[in-house]
């Protein structure tokens, strides 16, 4: 089981994926960062694919959550090669070209699993923010085929899968198609606490 510490005292099965849905700076990235970094202290291996920030970022601002030398933590970062910045790959961080190269994105993901499953480690949480980022550079149906893969992987691997999404960005149509792919929904408002709806 997962725990969805320190945000939601709740637990979910392995082969979960969740949707967190708000608007615009109302804390979906800080959440999903934060249930990362619990698994992290629990010898949980912590994926994140970032289509916002670059890896550089990400791993400071979760270092300021626990600290991650030696654990294993690791990057997909589609931002930095689209916007020319320096590629250096590691075990730690692997680069897409862009948010476009959703293929990229996928085998990325699969290396860093198999590498984490050479280590020994059965339980991984992932991240992806933002699916709104995917939208404005793919149409829905290409997102929606992307998703449909990429939580089958992290169910096929008994992981933890946390996706954010923009909900004013996007009508209700894709919404809707979007969120028949996911186990649950955690829906964030500006103000309020955070909503779990697990299916």
């Amino acid at each position: 089981m997962y725990e969805l510490t320190p945000h939601f005292d709740a637990e979910v099965e392995p082969g979960t994926n969740i949707l967190l849905t708000g608007p615009p700076l109302s804390g979906k990235r800080s959440i999903m960062m934060d249930v990362l970094a619990a698994g992290t202290d629990r010898d949980e291996g912590a994926i994140v694919v970032t289509t916002k920030d670059g890896a550089d970022r990400v791993l400071r601002d979760y270092e300021k959550r626990t600290p991650y030398e030696g654990k294993p933590v690791a990057v997909v970062d589609c931002v930095t090669r689209q916007q020319g910045g320096e590629i250096v790959e590691s075990d730690r961080i692997k680069y897409a070209s862009s948010p476009v190269d959703m293929t990229g994105i996928g085998i990325k993901l699969s290396e860093f699993l198999q590498a984490f499953g050479d280590r020994g480690i059965e339980q991984n949480r992932v991240m992806v923010h933002s699916l709104s980022t995917l939208l404005m550079y793919s149409d829905l149906q290409t997102v929606f085929r992307f998703l449909h893969v990429f939580t089958g992987r992290v169910q096929s691997v008994d992981g933890l899968g946390l996706y954010s999404i923009d909900s004013t960005a996007h009508d209700d149509q894709a919404m809707n198609t979007l969120k028949q792919l996911f186990d649950g929904i955690i829906t964030v408002t500006e103000d309020g606490e955070p909503e779990i709806r697990l299916a």
